[in-house]
């Protein structure tokens, strides 16, 4: 990593639970690439000041999660289509003072059920109703998927969600495991977008959806990415499930936002090497 200097490029991320994960592997690639370039995680006190000092700062590069991918809507100047079309933002691109948010969330969940031959027959329940289970939702709704029942306890949030897109919507887990595949209490995909299970806060040690629900699905999707195992994922792969974990989907969009940041796509060992120095904290 090159000494601080002041010609040095600075890009951040604003998120209530900041991790490394980003700083890892942001700065690993800075360092692997020669760039006089340097990522720094915070959580912010004021989101209205953090967005203005990465304007007024010249601060490059500005990643955002949980729970700020909406607030910072009415904070930037222009939404590209990709976060526009669902509302929600993952990255702020800083030029000359002119902020541009896009959303690379979406792009990683496209990829993953692509890459994970997920069969638009099977049915989905997904649990969350904020920024990132919109990126979620459009994601499996453009994939093809129809048998999908959004949960959330806050039943106008997740109403507007589940109509947004054309699915279902059930108040509780439960609820919507009696309505899935003709109410035999299954799901073939179960898919976490809520902080349950995420390192640090109320629910660490918590199951997103009950043991029965995991051992009658076929895959297990946890979009948490800190801790890298989260209570479900290591309740999918013991119960030998196929399990998309929260830090496959930051790997894929942590490059997105740092092609869109500098311009160079890392080569796939650059990035396979990132990834294993982030998980390796």
């Amino acid at each position: 990593m090159p000494i601080l200097n002041k010609d040095m490029t600075l890009c951040i991320s604003l998120s209530a639970r900041p991790s490394n994960n980003g700083t890892r592997f942001h700065n690993y690639l800075y360092e692997a690439l020669g760039l006089n370039w340097i990522y720094k995680a915070f959580a912010p006190m004021d989101l209205a000041q953090a967005i203005a000092g990465v304007r007024g700062l010249g601060i490059r590069g500005c990643a955002v999660s949980m729970p700020y991918k909406e607030d910072v809507i009415a904070l930037v100047d222009r939404m590209d289509a990709s976060a526009a079309a669902i509302d929600s933002v993952n990255t702020i691109v800083n030029d000359s003072g002119v902020l541009t948010a896009y959303n690379t969330d979406y792009t990683a969940i496209a990829q993953l059920i692509e890459r994970n031959k997920l069969d638009t027959e099977w049915s989905v329940i997904l649990r969350g109703s904020g920024g990132m289970a919109k990126a979620t939702a459009a994601a499996f709704r453009d994939a093809g998927f129809r048998k999908v029942t959004v949960v959330a306890r806050n039943e106008e949030a997740g109403r507007n969600l589940a109509d947004l897109y054309g699915f279902a919507w059930k108040p509780s887990v439960e609820a919507a495991l009696q309505d899935a595949a003709g109410g035999d209490g299954a799901a073939d995909v179960l898919v976490n977008v809520t902080p349950i299970g995420m390192a640090g806060g109320p629910d660490a040690d918590s199951l997103a959806f009950p043991q029965d629900a995991v051992d009658a699905a076929r895959v297990v999707f946890d979009v948490v990415a800190l801790p890298p195992e989260t209570p479900l994922t290591r309740a999918g792969r013991a119960a030998g499930k196929t399990v998309i974990s929260g830090a496959e989907v930051m790997t894929i969009q942590a490059l997105e936002q740092f092609i869109l940041y500098t311009g160079i796509k890392p080569t796939p060992e650059q990035v396979a090497a990132a990834e294993e120095f982030m998980r390796a904290q």
